[in-house]
């Protein structure tokens, strides 16, 4: 023993703890792998409660400590090689099992927030593993009060230039909202397990949705029109409502709710706080809901922001860079994306959330606050709480003044029979706001199509881009080399459009032998770029609205996905081309027979066609067709007779690439087709058409730029 304790005197920052040794340590290697198993099996029965998070928790700790520690000791290579091997097979457990749960995940960081009760059972295993833990860890130590932030921070330069062009952004804490404390019957009782309680208890088949007033006016910029239930929710935020938990499921439109609701409170500046790959179709939105305000988009760390814009759109994985200056930025009202995401208090983005939210609310007394998700509750039932908080309704122990005054105004206690349906009024009465599209089926049509434009970042966005612009570049080449050989001689001015469309004629015909990128290359390079986007939002869906088509063009794109799809804990079925029949339908069965098989990733020409899953109501459409039919075709495998619910056909396109391009040109040819059927003279177009048509437009805007 004291030959140990001398070797390890250099080895204690990494081991930090200085336990008694009572009994041989492989006793607690033992202790931790019975555990984890059973942590397994229990998270594969589900649900994840509290408790099994924190025992999940608890291993991981002890095995981060457990090998820094065997790492240090000086033991025979043997000896310690078995030891680590151990650790290992436990810790791979450990990140199986979180795949199945995002709360898991956030366990498994470096820095974690550990709770009374973790201490205490961590405590409790070491003692069974026979190790008297130290005495700092037998006196817990109470989690930071205040939100903690890693990371560097960054100021955009905009916004420093914003701040210096406008004295009057100091904040005027004297609007916020003072509260005056009242005497209230309830006080002394704890009253968040029963609210919570009350959304189990109390619900009695009855809709969680506030009463909305009649809207006042569908109308919108543009010739634009809100649907009904969208106008309710509008009329509401006109009338002075000023919190919402929008839980409408998807296809409902929540982004031109939570725009429209933002204009109808002059909720500005506005920071819109979303995943990643929804953060570009939210700038491209607000132009449409409400063009006369200006919004940016906060990619790496903000060179390109416009500090001046009313509406600032952040996704959570940079929230970190960017929280301080956005505390200070004086905004009005505040939205959150798929709020589900934040439901882990102990996870970084969730403590930024909530940061920003009280900041806000400091300053202001009625901002506008909203969370937007079609699943508020994924694990159990206080998945709500992080929720409710950024919403002001509660903070960590009780509720705040307003749920706390209509609580009071029942006259009832958790130990009344009446107390929990009244609960659960006042709480859904604060701004829940719930419909189904079965709810509002004669508001939104039976089958159409979302765009959702995807930036492309880092190299493979660049790379992509680049090669764009060479295919440009190589077009213009072709077309000033044809003008320069004509007899005539070239053109002074202007473009000579029909030498446009040989030349293209001419590069298609080309594709097999030209050197470099052509369109075909091009389109499946962008493919490939798009998939885990496309992945992780078809896993989005999947979570909140039940089960989703997947379509895609090429394998390495269906490949991506499956991989995406799998790493997230999320059963799908795959339905491709080279699969025998029989495989095929166990496949198409699985789909639409097991409610835990939620995606089907499908090949768009070897599934566009003959298959029925009308058990879905939400496709992915991850690559572009070349034609409106193919796209078409595949829509129609879930919008056909018996199909009971509105279809709608999420369709991913990378921005500011060929493939928005492409995307308009498909919805043009698709109303060509569309008067072709109707009796018109004009021709349905082919997908050679669409190809001709994409690389015009690429040659033509590159002409008109050239000096």
């Amino acid at each position: 023993m004291a030959r140990r304790g001398q070797s390890q005197a250099g080895a204690r920052q990494t081991a930090p703890r200085k336990q008694q040794r009572v009994r041989d340590r492989d006793d607690l290697i033992s202790v931790l792998a019975r555990t984890v198993r059973e942590v397994e099996a229990a998270v594969h029965r589900g649900p994840v409660t509290p408790a099994l998070r924190t025992r999940f928790q608890v291993v991981a700790l002890l095995v981060r400590e457990e090998h820094a520690r065997v790492r240090a000791e000086e033991a025979s290579g043997a000896a310690r090689a078995e030891q680590l091997k151990r650790l290992d097979g436990i810790g791979t457990i450990l990140a199986k099992t979180a795949v199945r749960d995002s709360a898991l995940l956030a366990l498994l960081a470096g820095d974690p927030v550990v709770s009374d009760a973790a201490r205490s059972l961590k405590r409790d295993m070491l003692r069974t593993a026979g190790i008297e833990p130290a005495p700092d860890e037998v006196t817990p130590t109470e989690p930071p009060s205040v939100p903690t932030t890693t990371g560097r921070r960054v100021v955009p330069q905009s916004v420093v230039s914003r701040q210096l062009a406008n004295p009057f952004l100091a904040p005027d804490f004297a609007s916020a909202r003072q509260s005056t404390a009242r005497p209230h019957h309830l006080a002394g009782w704890e009253l968040l397990g029963p609210l919570l309680s009350s959304f189990e208890r109390a619900g009695g088949g009855a809709s969680a949705c506030m009463a909305l007033p009649a809207p006042s006016s569908r109308h919108a910029p543009r010739g634009l029109e809100l649907m009904p239930h969208q106008a309710q929710l509008v009329a509401a935020a006109t009338s002075g409502h000023r919190t919402f938990l929008l839980a409408d499921e998807p296809g409902l439109g929540k982004t031109a709710q939570a725009l429209r609701a933002a204009e109808a409170a002059n909720a500005y500046p506005l920071l819109v706080v979303v995943p990643n790959v929804v953060k570009t179709n939210w700038a491209r939105e607000a132009g449409l809901w409400i063009p006369h305000r200006s919004a940016t988009v906060i990619h790496g760390n903000g060179d390109t922001i416009d500090g001046f814009a009313d509406i600032v759109v952040v996704n959570y994985e940079v929230l970190d860079r960017h929280v301080g200056w956005l505390g200070d930025f004086g905004f009005r009202g505040m939205v959150v994306d798929e709020a589900h995401f934040i439901k882990n208090k102990t996870s970084q983005r969730s403590r930024h959330v909530l940061e920003l939210s009280e900041r806000i609310r400091s300053r202001l007394a009625r901002p506008l606050l909203m969370a937007l998700t079609g699943t508020p509750l994924i694990n159990d039932i206080e998945d709500f709480k992080v929720i409710w908080q950024f919403l002001g309704w509660i903070d960590e122990t009780k509720p705040l003044a307003q749920l706390m005054d209509s609580l009071d105004e029942t006259g009832l206690t958790p130990a009344d029979a009446g107390f929990y349906p009244a609960a659960r009024s006042c709480v859904i009465d604060l701004g829940i706001v719930r419909r189904r599209k079965v709810d509002v089926a004669a508001d939104i049509p039976a089958r159409r199509i979302a765009d959702l434009p995807v930036e492309l970042d880092g190299n493979a966005g660049r790379s992509i881009r680049a090669a764009e612009r060479a295919l440009a570049r190589r077009l213009v080449s072709r077309y000033e080399s044809a003008l320069a050989k004509r007899p005539s001689g070239p053109v002074a001015e202007g473009i000579d459009h029909d030498l446009v469309h040989r030349v293209v004629s001419s590069e298609l015909k080309d594709t097999t032998t030209t050197t470099g990128e052509n369109v075909f290359s091009m389109v499946r390079r962008i493919g490939q770029a798009k998939a885990g986007l496309a992945a992780d939002y078809a896993a989005q869906l999947a979570r909140s609205a039940g089960k989703v088509v997947f379509f895609a063009k090429h394998i390495d794109v269906m490949d991506v996905a499956e991989e995406t799809f799998a790493r997230l804990g999320i059963r799908f079925s795959s339905i491709r081309g080279d699969q025998t029949a029989a495989s095929r339908q166990k496949h198409i069965d699985a789909f639409v027979n097991d409610p835990e098989v939620a995606i089907a990733v499908c090949s768009l020409t070897a599934a566009g066609v003959g298959l029925n899953l009308q058990v879905a109501s939400n496709i992915v459409l991850a690559e572009l067709s070349w034609t409106n039919a193919e796209q078409t075709q595949a829509i129609d495998r879930c919008h056909r007779i018996g199909q009971e619910e509105p279809v709608t056909a999420w369709r991913i396109i990378a921005a500011q690439t060929i493939d928005t391009r492409i995307a308009e040109l498909i919805d043009r040819k698709a109303g060509l087709a569309g008067r072709a059927l109707d009796g018109s003279d004009e021709e349905v177009s082919s997908s050679t058409d669409v190809q001709h048509e994409a690389l015009v437009a690429l040659l033509t805007d590159a002409l008109s730029a050239s000096p």
